[in-house]
């Protein structure tokens, strides 16, 4: 996660503070004085189109209040995953893309705000057709509506919703295929609530004994952390 503030110094690129004579946005003529929602509209349309330049996918965008402050955070995405340099890279594109913003037409958000850009965790449920791609591999639980919930047309059709865990063995644009504990069953994404991410334990357990989290240096990240932990203090 990369962090970027204004008026504050941060571990992302810094912002710009603001004038102390600037009008706030909800006094300017129209401004949109606590709407989060027209806040995070405006915000859209500065950054999703530089993410979709930068080859990613904006999954998510909300605004939030952090005591005297906003808190703008934004989750990319794109297939095969996205690591750290290139979730620093987005940030430091939407961080100018905003300052080039409000300074063509006024703050965006009003007041102090706080970048916060980041990857999708596995809490991040699977909405989109996408989402459940870029799982091909994992093990997820669903609900599974009642209407039509039989993958097999000639079986007959339950009453209500039912969860189901299977791994994702196929996704594309139209249906998801999982392999269940009782075979392979495919549905269509109407036939499907959002799917979660399982953890499986026993997969940690075999990447331990691999060794492969050996050759990752974190150190960076976990400092950069500490660092903003002791600036919001």
């Amino acid at each position: 996660m990369t962090q970027r503030g204004r008026a504050t110094r941060s571990t992302g690129p810094a912002g710009r503070p603001r004038r102390a004579d600037a009008p706030r946005g909800g006094e300017r003529a129209g401004g949109p004085r606590g709407d989060l929602a027209a806040r995070r509209a405006r915000l859209r349309e500065v950054i999703e189109p530089v993410v979709a330049g930068a080859g990613y996918d904006l999954e998510d965008l909300s605004v939030s209040r952090a005591g005297r402050r906003h808190v703008v955070r934004v989750i990319v995405d794109a297939d095969g995953g996205i690591n750290l340099d290139a979730v620093a890279e987005v940030s430091r594109a939407v961080s100018a893309a905003l300052d080039a913003a409000e300074e063509a037409g006024g703050d965006i958000v009003a007041g102090e705000y706080q970048l916060e850009v980041s990857s999708p965790g596995v809490d991040r449920p699977l909405v989109l057709p996408r989402h459940w791609r870029r799982n091909v591999g994992r093990l997820v639980k669903v609900t599974v509506r009642g209407a039509g919930a039989a993958p097999d047309p000639r079986a007959e059709q339950p009453a209500g919703d039912r969860q189901v865990t299977g791994r994702v063995v196929e996704a594309d644009d139209e249906r998801v295929v999982l392999e269940t504990e009782t075979g392979r069953a495919g549905w269509t994404y109407a036939q499907l609530g959002p799917g979660r991410v399982q953890v499986e334990f026993h997969r940690l357990d075999e990447i331990d004994e691999s060794g492969e989290p050996d050759d990752i240096d974190d150190t960076d990240d976990f400092d950069d952390e500490d660092d903003v932990e002791d600036e919001e203090r």
